[in-house]
């Protein structure tokens, strides 16, 4: 079984589109609602979660762009789906505008062939992304108003190498609960906290510096056609229907980005291509409807 976390910021309907696309009775779901957002966001979504015994809102906290506030949201996440149940084996993060292209039937086979195996991009930041190297270096700080980047230089954890992808994963119970509970990970976390852009780096540099982890395999089954955006990041470009061939033939597990308001059809035909909309959700109360 699989435990996702599911990171929103807007567009509830579309949420609502993806739950019904991941949604199977057997799987664990978490949702985080950016607190930047509105309390509205969160009512909605919490009022859409509360027939699903098997979903849950966790507090909502603001998450910042660049910050440790983003690996706050995945840690706690990733706490209360263990505290949720003792079944699902398999961890994997989406945003809200994020979507599958196979149905879960298959996403499960997938993950059955690949027993144990971490889905996560990780490479040598010192040695492939030397760019990035002033990240984990200069000392940031996360204020409500932004991200305080500083010159104050300090040297890397001892005895550590640092690792850079992006965010997304699909990663064991076993690595999650010793992220979120062994002191093992606490140096990498408290380091972490004043790094900038924490949330391409932590997971990966944790895992490639212990042992707590099944094989490892560069790669985290999204789709993203990554494309500038400014001077020291890129972001994904939104998919529309044009794309749809390629979608359906891409061997990825999900794709992003997607928004309803700029291409409403290719979120239609990808709910035709995986399965029927809504087949395996349970009917929502009255109280809760």
């Amino acid at each position: 079984m699989i435990g996702y976390l599911i990171l929103v910021h807007r567009y509830p309907e579309q949420f609502k589109r993806l739950f019904d696309a991941v949604y199977d009775p057997a799987n664990q779901y978490v949702v985080h609602v950016d607190r930047n957002s509105g309390p509205e966001l969160e009512q909605q979504i919490r009022q859409f979660l509360a027939p699903y015994d098997n979903a849950d809102v966790i507090e909502s906290r603001r998450a910042l762009w660049g910050g440790y506030s983003l690996i706050d949201a995945e840690l706690r996440g990733m706490k209360r789906l263990l505290e949720m149940s003792d079944d699902w084996s398999v961890f994997i993060n989406l945003s809200g505008q994020d979507f599958p292209l196979k149905s879960q039937a298959d996403i499960m086979a997938f993950l059955t062939t690949h027993k144990g195996q971490e889905f996560i991009r990780a490479v040598d930041q010192r040695t492939i992304r030397p760019d990035t190297m002033n990240r984990v270096r200069n000392m940031v700080f996360e204020r409500p108003g932004g991200i305080l980047r500083t010159i104050l230089r300090r040297p890397f954890l001892r005895g550590a190498t640092p690792y850079i992808g992006n965010q997304w994963m699909m990663v064991s119970r076993r690595f999650c609960d010793f992220v979120c509970n062994d002191k093992a990970a606490d140096r990498f976390k408290a380091f972490y906290r004043h790094t900038f852009i924490a949330d391409e780096g932590f997971f990966q540099t944790v895992m490639k510096n212990t042992d707590a982890h099944g094989p490892m395999v560069n790669d985290d089954m999204r789709m993203i056609d990554w494309i500038p955006d400014g001077d020291i990041k890129l972001r994904p470009r939104t998919y529309t229907l044009a794309d749809l061939p390629e979608l359906k033939a891409s061997p990825s597990l999900f794709a992003r980005k997607f928004d309803a308001e700029v291409d409403d059809a290719v979120i239609d035909a990808l709910e035709d291509w995986i399965a029927p909309v809504g087949a395996n959700r349970p009917i929502p109360t009255a109280e809760a409807a």
